[in-house]
């Protein structure tokens, strides 16, 4: 009896010493990666033991950019290499309202991107967002591009996109016809009515979905150059009843009612559009800079340049174009991984991976010294001397309010008039403010 103890003892020890202290079953060496880092060089931040590979999400609205992220996101993983990065991408209209959902439990999205604006404020109310200040690779932007993450006093979002929302036209088409960019509204209708006796479509807009968004930024920005305009709106100081928005929405009726939008404009998508004008049968889209590289990877013979509607006398303009800083990189604070998700975003702030980001892409970036090297980057960086304000659209925090604002503009497109659909707007702003 006394050997036979000391045989099973001894078994029992050898088990002891062969089981895997990782708590993996045993199977530690299939998922362990090559090497660990501290929490900061992409090791774990507590959830994992060192070798574990922890995965962590990154969800935005940008699909177009899926290659240029695959390639990014495959350096990043060799140079962290046990951090795994999953992306999920929504188209951009969706996003904004499933965004929230999808990032309230902490599983998806432990890095996200945001809007500004309406968005931005929901996530911040909803405690969404890990405070970023004091970061080091804060230090990698411009300060003055990523004032639209700060809430509070806190850096709790970094725009990584620098964009102007405002139309891309034709080059070669404007050259054949002898126009130049208007300098104010009459020369504006001059240049789409010459464009029109051309047998083209002066403008193509995507009354669907993204132009009312888009193209009410630089049609409201000298009607109404307070740049606060919308914030008043909000606080009750001014109303869409007022002679800035009423003639906005007017401006928008006469250039449909001539016949410079393309036929059916409201049931016109922002794939429809861009169709139109990359096929150059429309010599102006209606969107932004955004969708350069995507027309020119389509067209790869378009020239494209940028312009902005001057809705009033050349002498009373104040800005010229509108600029967005927007695709805001988060941390969620429901995230189980939050220095894995931090390491990713100080890899994306690296000047030579926004570089590439940004040549890929077509999209200049907040991040200082990068070089861009494609036309279309260079086309819209004539514009950063040029005297802009933010997106007005993106002043508005109040979804609803926003939403208001762009309908008015749908209703004017369907037939009513601008009084009237701004009268109806108005209502809804005064029962957001409670009134």
């Amino acid at each position: 009896m006394n050997v036979f103890a000391f045989i099973l003892a001894t078994l029992l020890l050898l088990s002891a010493c062969g089981s895997n202290a990782g708590g993996n079953g045993g199977n530690a060496a299939a998922d362990a990666s090559p090497g660990s880092a501290s929490p900061a060089q992409g090791g774990s931040s507590g959830e994992a033991s060192a070798g574990d590979k922890v995965k962590i999400s990154f969800i935005h609205w940008r699909g177009e950019d899926a290659e240029a992220f695959d390639s990014i996101i495959q350096k990043f993983e060799q140079e962290h290499p046990n951090i795994q990065v999953e992306t999920q991408v929504f188209p951009s209209e969706q996003y904004q309202t499933v965004a929230q959902a999808k990032l309230s439990d902490g599983s998806v999205g432990d890095v996200f991107a945001s809007f500004p604006g309406a968005q931005f404020e929901a996530l911040a109310k909803a405690g969404l967002y890990t405070d970023l200040s004091g970061e080091s690779f804060l230090a990698n932007f411009t300060d003055t591009l990523i004032e639209a993450g700060q809430k509070d006093g806190k850096q709790l979002a970094i725009p990584y996109q620098l964009v102007y929302n405002i139309p891309i036209y034709n080059a070669d088409i404007f050259e054949r016809y002898g126009l130049t960019p208007p300098k104010d509204w009459d020369g504006f209708l001059a240049m789409a009515e010459k464009l029109k006796s051309e047998g083209l479509i002066p403008i193509a807009f995507p009354g669907a979905d993204i132009g009312p968004g888009q193209f009410m930024n630089p049609m409201v920005m000298n009607n109404a150059p307070d740049p606060d305009i919308f914030v008043k709106l909000e606080a009750g100081e001014a109303k869409l009843t007022d002679e800035w928005w009423v003639k906005t929405l007017s401006q928008f009726k006469e250039l449909n009612d001539k016949g410079y939008f393309q036929p059916n404009a409201l049931g016109t998508k922002d794939q429809g559009a861009g169709a139109l004008f990359v096929q150059e049968k429309a010599a102006i889209l209606a969107t932004g800079s955004y969708q350069l590289a995507q027309n020119k990877k389509s067209n790869p013979n378009l020239k494209q340049k940028l312009l902005a509607p001057i809705t009033v006398p050349a002498d009373q303009a104040v800005y010229e174009g509108i600029h967005t800083t927007t695709f805001m990189l988060g941390v969620n604070a429901k995230s189980k991984h939050p220095e894995e998700a931090k390491a990713f975003i100080e890899f994306l702030s690296r000047k030579d991976i926004a570089g590439e980001y940004a040549n890929a892409t077509g999209q200049n970036v907040t991040v200082k010294d990068v070089e861009y090297s494609t036309e279309e980057l260079k086309t819209v960086a004539e514009w950063t001397t040029k005297k802009t304000r933010f997106q007005p659209r993106f002043t508005i925090k109040n979804g609803e309010v926003q939403k208001a604002v762009t309908n008015s503009i749908q209703a004017v497109l369907g037939g009513q008039s601008p009084e009237d659909a701004a009268k109806e707007a108005q209502a809804i702003v005064d029962q957001q403010l409670g009134k």
